[in-house]
Parts: structure tokens; C-alpha cells; sequence
């Protein structure tokens, strides 16, 4: 029985005399005696001795307290051994006294104890008793006599219920609004949805319609122009039979002897001197009928992204603006560094801007100008390229030049009416780029199923000196402007 015994002591010992815990912190009193610093603070409580020891009651002319840290660790070892078994319910648990008292400022449950200690010392207390009857809850009274009640006040419970139920009754309210506010927000989206369906399948429609009115426009221009070119066409083979054949005569002739040769020479002659070829009729090769999608260019202003030009790459003959839009090509060629980076001879320039991947849309004002080009490059192109900018080198450019534009890659195309601003969209995943003519919203040509490798930016090209410039447009304020130098 001896072990029991020790253990017994060791939590004895381990243990405060006020807080009945074990050891927190201990020091020591004059008088050999061990409490949590703590519990003997509240203990001492004055300002000026003596101070008795709770446990002999010798007094202490001042508060001379030695931290005891061999008991602090004996405290810690009774603590890992014996752990604090669960409170009882009604019992402290700081000092395992019957929980009878209660605080009002604190609004907590006190052991005797407690009620002594300096944190409760100034404060209102009651007896458990007492203070259920301030917070029961108080109910009306049934049938039968009036029930008088004995205090007036309401119960801090019933006061609390009361302010429960009625912010309870709100959420309720709330709720119910919610709910209803959900039904009507769905109601309109559905509604919503439906105006989009059948505003897009209007669209839809409209775009069909256009699309068969346009075709039917090409079709007539088709059936009215090209009987026209094949007449010609046929008239041209028909002179040139008539030709060959009159030749082949001729050129027999010539073989033969000197009284075959001149026997109805003069009827030879006549109808030889007699041939004029005849012209083919003039036809216009001018299509009347544009491809113009309505609003197709105003959609693609959502992929509008700003564009400015990088001085580094621009031929030492241009002359750009300070804010980076403008670029016109000069009488004089500034003394620029040169760089792998420059253009040289040609006349042109870069964006600063780079595309990877991604829709991207910029404007550019071109005016009068009779002759620019605009596209986009790769980025690691020869910029001291003399031939011409095609595809097969890096380039996708459109070249005008005063009443028709072509591409390096493909045939001229007459125009009917210059564009003075150009709309340049890139889809570098569909892998095409495509140019219009923002002034009608016509598409003027485009570039499709190419693989883009790598990194692509804006190319800028006055050609030839003129004070008008090319000016990138941007937006400010949500309406779209654009600069000149």
C-alpha cells in the first residue's frame, strides 16, 4: 500500500491550500508556506502589511514571496499523474466548493470561494435562489384566479425571449421575402433568356436574309458580266482562228515556187492589209456588291485592345507622334542607332504590342492618304528585307495604293471607295486576319486557315511621303477618338 500512499501525498502536497488545484506558479512565504502566487495575491489584497499566511496566520511585515520552482515542477509531475477528474455538476471547478452564489456583474455561477477572491469582491451577488427568479421566465397565468406575481419586473430571460422572438419574426419575414425575391429574380432571367433566343434567332434570320440577298445581288452581277467576258472571250478565240489560219496561208505561200508564189498575190495582200483585230468590249470589273455584315464591326470592337507604336523598330524615314499613335514618312532620314530591331530600307513600323493567342481588334485612321499598309508580322521577321512582304516571309499585309488594294499573296482588287479608317481583327486561334473598311463596315480582304507559330504584332506602313499621317484610334471616355501629330 505503500505506492498508493505516495501518490496520495504527492497530490497533498502538489496542492494549493486556497485553490485546492494544484500549484500554479508557487512561491514560498516567510513562513515556509506554499500558494499560487496568485491565490495569495487576492489573499493580499492590501496595500501595507502585515500580511497573515492563510494556512498558520503568521504575519508578514511585507510581501516577500520566493518563487518555489522544485514545487512547481513536483505541481507539474502531480498534474501528468493525476490529471483533474471531471467537475461534478454543482461543484467549482477551479475550487470544487457547491456553486450557491451568483454574480450579477458577471453574470456567473460562485462557489464561497469565489466570492472572496478580488475579482468578485467589489461586485453585487446573489444567492442562486434569487437570481433564477430575476431570470425565469415568466408565463401567464391559466384559468382561474389572478395569480399575483411577486416582482414586477419582467424576467431578464422572458426579456430576451421576447427580443428572440421578435428578431426571429423578422427573419421569418425575411425569409418569406427571399424566397419570393428568388421566385421573381429566376422569373426574370427565364424571361431574359427567352429575350436573348429570340432576339439572336431574329438576328439569325436577318443575317440569313442578308446573306441570300447579297449572294442573289453576286449571282445577277455574275449572270449580267460574265456572258459579257466570255463573248469577248469567244470573239478573241474566233479573230485568232481567222489569224492562224491567214498566217498558215501566208506561210505557205512562201515555200512555194516564184509562179505560185505571186499568182493572186494582190487578193492575198488585200485580205492580209484588210484584217483589224477588234477590241473586246470594255466591262467593268468593279463589284457592285460589297460583303458588308451589319453591326459585324461593332461587335468586333469588343476584342478592341490599345495599340501603340515601338520607336524602336521604325524606319529612320519616319516621323512618329510623342504619344506613340501617329507615324508619317518624312523628307529626311533621321541618324537613328541602327539594330537588328529597325526597318531598313523598309518604311515601317511596330505596335508595341504582342499576340500569342486571342481575338484582338485595333482601328487606324488612314484619311487621304493614297497608299499605306497595314497587317501584322511575326515577331523574329528580316526587318532589313528588300523584296516584298509576303506571307512566305512572315508578313500578312493589305497594300493600297489609291483606288485598289492587293496583298503580296494574291491579285489586285479595284476599289469602288477608299476607306479613310481600317479595321484590322486577328483570330489567332482560327489562325485568319481580316481587314474592313470601318467607313461602309465592308469586309476589303482576309487571310484564313493560316497556323500561327509564335509571336505576332501590328505592322504600320505610310509606303511614301505625305504630311497626312496613319493614326491609331483608342477610346477615351467610352467614345472612341483618334490622334494625329
Amino acid at each position: 500500500m505503500a505506492a498508493p500512499d505516495l501518490s496520495a501525498n504527492l497530490q497533498e502536497e502538489a496542492t494549493c491550500a486556497i485553490c485546492l488545484d494544484y500549484f500554479t506558479d508557487p512561491v514560498m512565504t516567510d513562513c515556509g508556506h506554499n500558494f499560487c502566487r496568485e491565490c495569495i495575491s487576492r489573499c493580499w489584497g492590501q496595500a501595507e502589511g502585515p500580511f497573515p499566511c492563510p494556512e498558520c496566520r503568521e504575519m508578514s511585515p511585507q510581501r516577500n514571496l520566493r518563487p518555489n520552482r522544485p514545487l512547481a515542477k513536483m505541481a507539474e509531475m502531480a498534474r501528468q499523474l493525476h490529471p483533474p477528474s471531471p467537475v461534478p455538476q454543482g461543484l467549482c471547478g477551479k475550487h470544487r466548493e457547491p456553486l450557491k452564489l451568483f454574480c450579477e456583474e458577471d453574470q456567473a455561477l460562485l462557489c464561497l470561494v469565489c466570492e472572496r477572491s478580488r475579482d468578485h469582491w467589489a461586485h453585487r451577488v446573489s444567492t442562486v435562489e434569487d437570481a433564477a427568479e430575476d431570470y425565469k421566465v415568466r408565463r401567464s397565468p391559466g384559468p382561474g384566479p389572478p395569480v399575483n406575481w411577486t416582482r414586477k419586473e419582467e424576467g431578464k430571460l422572458e426579456k430576451s425571449l421576447e427580443h428572440l422572438r421578435k428578431q426571429m419574426e423578422e427573419a421569418l419575414q425575411f425569409q418569406t421575402q427571399g424566397e419570393e425575391t428568388c421566385i421573381i429574380w429566376q422569373k426574370m432571367v427565364e424571361s431574359q433568356k427567352q429575350n436573348v433566343t429570340a432576339e439572336f434567332e431574329k438576328l439569325r434570320q436577318f443575317l440569313a436574309e442578308e446573306e441570300q440577298r447579297l449572294l442573289q445581288k453576286l449571282e445577277e452581277e455574275e449572270s449580267e458580266t460574265l456572258p459579257r467576258l466570255r463573248e469577248n472571250t469567244a470573239k478573241l478565240i474566233q479573230q485568232s482562228r481567222s489569224l492562224e489560219e491567214l498566217i498558215a496561208e501566208l506561210e505557205e505561200r512562201c515555200q512555194r515556187p516564184a509562179l505560185g508564189l505571186l499568182q493572186d498575190v494582190r487578193e492575198v495582200l488585200h485580205r492580209s492589209q484588210d484584217v483589224k483585230l477588234q477590241l473586246p468590249e470594255v466591262v467593268s470589273m468593279e463589284l457592285r456588291t460589297v460583303c458588308r455584315v451589319p453591326g459585324l464591326v461593332e461587335m468586333l470592337r469588343r476584342f478592341r485592345g490599345d495599340v501603340t507604336l515601338d520607336p524602336d523598330t521604325a524606319n529612320p524615314e519616319l516621323v512618329l507622334s510623342e504619344d506613340g499613335r501617329s507615324v508619317r514618312r518624312g523628307d529626311v532620314r533621321q541618324a537613328l542607332p541602327d539594330s537588328q530591331e529597325r526597318f531598313d530600307p523598309g518604311p515601317c513600323v511596330l505596335g508595341r504590342e504582342s499576340f500569342t493567342s486571342g481575338r484582338h481588334y485595333w482601328e487606324v485612321e488612314v484619311g487621304e492618304r493614297v497608299n499605306w499598309a497595314l497587317g501584322v508580322c511575326k515577331e523574329n521577321v528580316n526587318r532589313k528585307e528588300t523584296g516584298e512582304l509576303s506571307a512566305g516571309n512572315g508578313f500578312w499585309i493589305l497594300v493600297f495604293f489609291g483606288n485598289y488594294y492587293y496583298s503580296p499573296d494574291q491579285t489586285f482588287i479595284p476599289l469602288r471607295e477608299a476607306p479613310r479608317r481600317v479595321g484590322i481583327f486577328l483570330d489567332h486561334e482560327a489562325g485568319h486576319i481580316s481587314f474592313y473598311s470601318v467607313t461602309d463596315g465592308s469586309l476589303l480582304f482576309m487571310f484564313s486557315q493560316i497556323t500561327f507559330s509564335g509571336t505576332l504584332r501590328p505592322l504600320f506602313s505610310p509606303i511614301s511621303c505625305s504630311p497626312i499621317p496613319m493614326t491609331i484610334c483608342r477610346v477615351i471616355g467610352g467614345a472612341e477618338e483618334s490622334f494625329t501629330s
